[in-house]
């Protein structure tokens, strides 16, 4: 990297949850996260009864496993699963030993688990895009719901997600003005993101914030994404979301004119 050059990317987990934590704001949104070690694993698990086991560097949701104990199944309470497949265990030391053999190579970090609202049975998280303007300013460009394929645990596109407009995830659990109070709250969010994000990592020009949604209506912020896919806006019916998006992502060297 050239002198005085900043990177565009932010790749770790940690740094970006580490740098969110400095902010007495976001805090509260940020879902206890801790480096992933023996003892980490057993104290989280204890305390949250569910927690995700991630790579620190990972994308699209692979190598994601979720871990949970269930004090009332005696017979076999340790559970964790990865992409289709559950296994179960009678001992924590089981369970570590299976986490250890499956899990890929390089770093690995433990976060509370949030019990996600669902939609016909499937859970979802939401996608908030923020871009840089060409004014400079950070700016919510658009969001999108992300629904888990009813067999996995991870909501993203590339693990077989669907992608569907917020408002209709949102329907079962609350009317039309509070989705739309509910919506501003998450642009507002998301700006707030990556104002802070940008003061620690001064090269970033586009973010996208997963933010999960637990039964009592408060949003998450799962992690952030400075390398966003803008493509997966094209989805939604309002044409006019992907426009703005990709013209930002234009004109932040993100993709290329066609």
């Amino acid at each position: 990297m050239k002198p005085g050059r900043h990177p565009r990317h932010v790749i770790s987990k940690w740094k970006k949850n580490k740098a969110l934590l400095a902010n007495k704001k976001l805090r509260p949104f940020l879902p206890e996260m801790r480096k992933f070690s023996r003892a980490n694993l057993f104290n989280m698990l204890k305390k949250h009864k569910m927690v995700y086991v991630k790579p620190v560097n990972g994308s699209f949701g692979k190598g994601v496993m979720r871990v949970e104990l269930k004090p009332a199944a005696s017979a076999a309470p340790y559970r964790y699963q990865l992409e289709t497949k559950a296994r179960s265990f009678k001992t924590f030391d089981e369970l570590y030993a299976s986490i250890q053999q499956h899990k890929r190579k390089g770093d690995y970090l433990v976060q509370q688990g949030i019990h996600l609202l669902t939609y016909q049975n499937r859970t979802f998280d939401l996608r908030v895009m923020v871009q840089k303007t060409p004014q400079k300013v950070w700016k919510t460009t658009g969001y999108i719901g992300r629904l888990a394929h009813p067999k996995k645990i991870v909501t993203n596109y590339h693990s077989d997600g669907t992608l569907m407009p917020v408002e209709k995830l949102f329907s079962p659990h609350m009317k039309g003005p509070k989705i739309k109070a509910y919506c501003t709250d998450l642009q507002d969010l998301g700006e707030d993101v990556a104002n802070h994000l940008h003061k620690v990592f001064p090269g970033i020009r586009e973010i996208g914030a997963d933010i999960a949604v637990d039964q009592k209506l408060r949003p998450w912020i799962l992690e952030v994404n400075t390398s966003p896919d803008p493509y997966i806006f094209r989805k939604l019916k309002d044409k006019n979301i992907f426009r703005t998006v990709i013209r930002y992502s234009r004109a932040n060297g993100k993709v290329q004119h066609k």
